[in-house]
C-alpha cells in the first residue's frame, strides 16, 4: 500500500503540516508505504490546456507539461492513498492545491463523452485547517469545501474531509497586529482541541493506509 501526502501550505512546520505529519504517522502504522511532499518546494502552474494528454493515442491519466508536478501526478495515480493538505485562506484552499487538483482532474477527462480515464482506484483524505471556528466552517465553508473535495472522485474511491478549525496562527502574537484575535482563546484550543485533531489526523492516515 502507498500513501501519497501532499502539504498545500507554505509553512512546512505549522498546522497543516502537523496535522499531515500525524497523518502519515498512521498509515506507517498500519504498514503503507509513504511520500510526503511540499507542494511549495516545486514549480508548476495550473493546467496549460496543451491538449498533448487528449491528442489520439496519447497515453491516459498522464500530464505531459513538463514541470514538477507532472512526475507528481504520476504516483498519485499508481498509489493506494492519497492525502491533500491545505489551509483555507480567504474562504478558498491554496492555488497550489487548485492547480494541482486542475493538472490532475483534466488529464483523466475523456473530451469524448466526459467519461474518466482512469480504471484505478485511490481513496483521498482532504485536511484543512483554518483559523476560523468550527462554527463557521459548518455554516460557510463545509459545502463549498466538501464540492471541491469531491473533484477527487475522479479517482474512484473514497473521499474524506478532515477540517481543523480554531487553529494558532504564530507562536508570538506580540511580535503582530493581530489585535483582532483573542490569544488566549488561541492557546487554549491549541491546549484542548489541536490534540483531538492530530488524533483524527492519524486515525485517517491509518484509515486510508490499510484500504
Amino acid at each position: 500500500m502507498k500513501t501519497i501526502l501532499l502539504n498545500g501550505s507554505p509553512r512546512k512546520n505549522w498546522n497543516t503540516a502537523m496535522m499531515l505529519k500525524e497523518a502519515r504517522k498512521g498509515a506507517e502504522s498500519v504498514g503503507a508505504e509513504t511520500e510526503y511532499i511540499d507542494l511549495f518546494d516545486l514549480t508548476y502552474t495550473g493546467c496549460r490546456s496543451c491538449m498533448a494528454c487528449k491528442r489520439k493515442g496519447a497515453e491516459r491519466c498522464k500530464c505531459f507539461w513538463k514541470d514538477d508536478i507532472s512526475p507528481v501526478i504520476d504516483r498519485i495515480f499508481a498509489a493506494d492513498a492519497l492525502i491533500v493538505g491545505s489551509p483555507i485562506y480567504l474562504g478558498d484552499i491554496t492555488s497550489q492545491v487548485h492547480a494541482l487538483m486542475e493538472r490532475l482532474h483534466f488529464c483523466a477527462l475523456s473530451y469524448d463523452d466526459y467519461s474518466n480515464y482512469f480504471t484505478g482506484r485511490v481513496d483521498v483524505g482532504v485536511i484543512l485547517t483554518m483559523n476560523a471556528p468550527r462554527s463557521i466552517y459548518d455554516s460557510w465553508y463545509r459545502v463549498k469545501m466538501e464540492g471541491l473535495a469531491n473533484s477527487f472522485g475522479a479517482l474512484n474511491g473514497a473521499v474524506e474531509v478532515l477540517p481543523c478549525c480554531d487553529t494558532l496562527q504564530v507562536a508570538d502574537y506580540s511580535r503582530y497586529n493581530m489585535a483582532g484575535f483573542n490569544e488566549a482563546h488561541k492557546r487554549e484550543m491549541r491546549e484542548t482541541q489541536f490534540p483531538q485533531d492530530l488524533e483524527a489526523a492519524f486515525s485517517l492516515g491509518a484509515r486510508l493506509g490499510r484500504r
